[in-house]
C-alpha cells in the first residue's frame, strides 16, 4: 500500500510538472534536495555567462536555455546561488532580456549581443573583434586560473589583477576593444558573482576548485564539497566588493561611453 500510494503521489507531482523527471534532482549533505547537472545537448543553447549556464546545465533555468523569463532568471539565481531578487537582479534580468527580439524571453545565446551585457576583457571569452565571444576559453581562462599561486583560494586581490590583467591583454591587442564606465561597472559586478557564488560574499574568498569547476564545467561542486552560501548576495554585498575589485585592478575607462546597443540591431 505504501509503495503504490508513493508511486501515486511521484505520478501527481510529475503530472502537475513539480517534477518533470525525479531523477534530475538529489539529496544533498544538508538533507536539501537538489538539481543533477547534465550536459548541454547539441540542441541546447548557452550564454557567454558561466552563472547562468551553470543554471541551465543543473535545470534551474530551462535546460534548453531558451524562452527565459525574467522571472525564471530571479527564481533560478535565488535557488541556485541564494543570490536575492532585489533591484540588482532585476535590473539585470531585465536589461538581459534587451538582447532578444522577443518582448517577454530570452534564449541564452543571445546574451552574446556584443555591448549590451556581454563585454571586452572577459575572464573566460575571447574579445568579440577576436572571434568566439560565446564559448569557453581555456587559454582566455588560464590568467584566473594562474593568479593567487601558493594558495588554495581566490580573493579580491588576485580577482582585481586578473581583472587588470584581462583589461591589459584586451587593450593591447583587441581592435576597437571597448573599455568604459559601463564595462568597467559590469567586469566588477561579474568578478564579485563568482567570488560570492562560489565563496563568501561578505569577504570574497571563494576555493579555487569550486571556482575553476564553475568556469570550466559550468557545474556545481556539490561533489567537492559545495554548498550554497547561507548569507544572501545582494545589491549590497556586490557593490562592496566590486567597489573593492575595481580599487584593486587600478582599472580605469579609457572612453568615455560606447555606443548605447539597445538590442539587434538597435544602437544609438
Amino acid at each position: 500500500m505504501h509503495t503504490i500510494n508513493f508511486t501515486l503521489i511521484v505520478a501527481a507531482i510529475a503530472a502537475s510538472g513539480t517534477l518533470a523527471h525525479t531523477q534530475d534532482y538529489f539529496q544533498g549533505p544538508s538533507g536539501e534536495h537538489w538539481h543533477q547537472w547534465r550536459a548541454p545537448r547539441a540542441t541546447d543553447v548557452r550564454s557567454p555567462c558561466p552563472a547562468l549556464n551553470t543554471l541551465a546545465n543543473h535545470g534551474y533555468l530551462p535546460r534548453n536555455g531558451k524562452h527565459i523569463t525574467v522571472p525564471m532568471i530571479l527564481k533560478a539565481v535565488t535557488d541556485g546561488f541564494n543570490f536575492k531578487a532585489d533591484a540588482l537582479m532585476v535590473t539585470i534580468a531585465k536589461f538581459g532580456l534587451l538582447a532578444s527580439s522577443d518582448p517577454t524571453t530570452l534564449n541564452l545565446d543571445d546574451l552574446k549581443l556584443h555591448n549590451l551585457i556581454e563585454h571586452d576583457a572577459s575572464l573566460s571569452r575571447q574579445d568579440f573583434a577576436l572571434g568566439d565571444n560565446l564559448h569557453f576559453n581555456e587559454t582566455i581562462f588560464t590568467t584566473l586560473a594562474n593568479s593567487n599561486p601558493g594558495v588554495n583560494y581566490y580573493n579580491t586581490t588576485s580577482a582585481g589583477q586578473v581583472m587588470h590583467a584581462r583589461l591589459a591583454d584586451s587593450l593591447a591587442n583587441t581592435p576597437n576593444v571597448t573599455n568604459s564606465p559601463k564595462s568597467l561597472g559590469i567586469r566588477g559586478t561579474e568578478s564579485a558573482f563568482y567570488l560570492s557564488a562560489m565563496g563568501d560574499p561578505i569577504t570574497g574568498v571563494a576555493p579555487k576548485k569550486f571556482v575553476n569547476i564553475f568556469f570550466r564545467e559550468e557545474r556545481l561542486p556539490f561533489a567537492e564539497g559545495w554548498e550554497r552560501s547561507k548569507t544572501q548576495t545582494t545589491l549590497e554585498t556586490v557593490g562592496r566588493l566590486s567597489g573593492i575589485l575595481l580599487q584593486e585592478s587600478n582599472d580605469v575607462p579609457t572612453q568615455p561611453c560606447e555606443p548605447h546597443v539597445l538590442g539587434p540591431g538597435i544602437t544609438l
